[in-house]
This record gives C-alpha cells, sequence and structure tokens, in this order.
C-alpha cells in the first residue's frame, strides 16, 4: 500500500502586502528511518519561536531532521508507520540508539528490557497525533494500549509511549507538535 503524495502550498507577502504562493509542490524532505525501515517523516513546516514570526523566511524543513519542536516552536509533519514485524518485536530495541539519533533525539528513545514497545520514547512537548490512514495501537507504559482508527486523535503530553502497528498494513499519521515544559512535579517523576 503506497499513499497519496504530500502537496504544500505555502503563502507569503509580496513587496506591497499582497498575499501570494511562495512554494507549491512536494515537500521537499521526506526521510525513511534507516533502523525502522518503512518508517518515513515528512516535513511539513516548523515555527521557530513563540509568537511566530509572519515572515517570507526560509523554508524551516530543509535542515537536518528533529524529533521534537524547536524550543518556544512548533513542527508539522506526517509519518507513516509501517506494521510491526516479529523480528522488529524482537530485537528493534537494539536499534532505537540509532533510530532516535537520525531523527535528531537520541535520548528520547526510553525502551528498556521490560518496555512493551521497542519504540518507547517521550519528548518534553504536547503532541496532536491524527491517524489519517490505517490502525495503530497507543502504547504507553502503565499498561494502557487504546486502538486509534482514521479520525482518532491522540493528545500527547509528555508521556512515554509508542505506535504499534499491528494492523499489518501501514499506517499514516498527522502530528502537530508544541514545545513545552513539564510541570515541576511530574518533572520530579521522571528521573
Amino acid at each position: 500500500m503506497s499513499f497519496p503524495a504530500i502537496e504544500r502550498i505555502v503563502t507569503g507577502h509580496d513587496h506591497q502586502g499582497r498575499a501570494i504562493v511562495t512554494s507549491h509542490g512536494p515537500l521537499p524532505t521526506a526521510v525513511e528511518i534507516a533502523a525502522i525501515p518503512g518508517t518515513v517523516f515528512h516535513e511539513v513546516w516548523a515555527t521557530l519561536a513563540t509568537p511566530a514570526p509572519v515572515d517570507n523566511g526560509a523554508d524551516p524543513t530543509l535542515g537536518a531532521l528533529s524529533l521534537a519542536p524547536p524550543r518556544h516552536g512548533t513542527r508539522i509533519r506526517f509519518v507513516d508507520i509501517p506494521p510491526d514485524t516479529d523480528e522488529f518485536l524482537a530485537r528493534g530495541a537494539d536499534r532505537m540508539n540509532e533510530a532516535f539519533a537520525q531523527i535528531g533525539d537520541a535520548q528520547a528513545s526510553t525502551v528498556q528490557a521490560d518496555s512493551p514497545h521497542p519504540l518507547m520514547h517521550r519528548t518534553e512537548s504536547v503532541d496532536y497525533g491524527i491517524v489519517i490512514e490505517g490502525e495503530l495501537t497507543l502504547v504507553l507504559d502503565a499498561g494502557a494500549q487504546v486502538p486509534l482508527r482514521p479520525g482518532s486523535v491522540v493528545v500527547q503530553r509528555g508521556t512515554n509511549h509508542a505506535w504499534a502497528n499491528r494492523s499489518g498494513k501501514p499506517c499514516r499519521m498527522l502530528f502537530v507538535l508544541i514545545d513545552g515544559t513539564y510541570d515541576p512535579a511530574i518533572a520530579a517523576t521522571l528521573a
């Protein structure tokens, strides 16, 4: 199964302040994660501050991949998630430092020998994850597992989690990530 191409339209202003299209076409950055074949990050946009500068600045998706949003910023991306395989479930945890390093955040991986899934991770952000196509299971480290279908929206508030694809078919999710800071009481429990 292949997903439709993602088309991105970016607007801006001309020298007279009129609205224009500054770019229109496929996403310039789509990267397969080498340690997790079939997982593809499709970078749509990022903001680098809050409030976000409203300008005609450079495309913020052209640099190296970064899992988390920029400090005081946001990130929007699509992620294609392949079905879990027996091999990945048995030995995938050994590759997670490499996988998370490729997306700029090796310390986001929280996988342990007793983790419920090899993709367990956490970022200090509020993330909105929307299932566009396919099915997944949200896995939390306290044992909760929630089935997700197209239209399911997960509000991820810095929790340890994984996306398990037990459907046998690829899944595409849309993520909007917002930089955050843990409440001190929660931060104290995350040692």
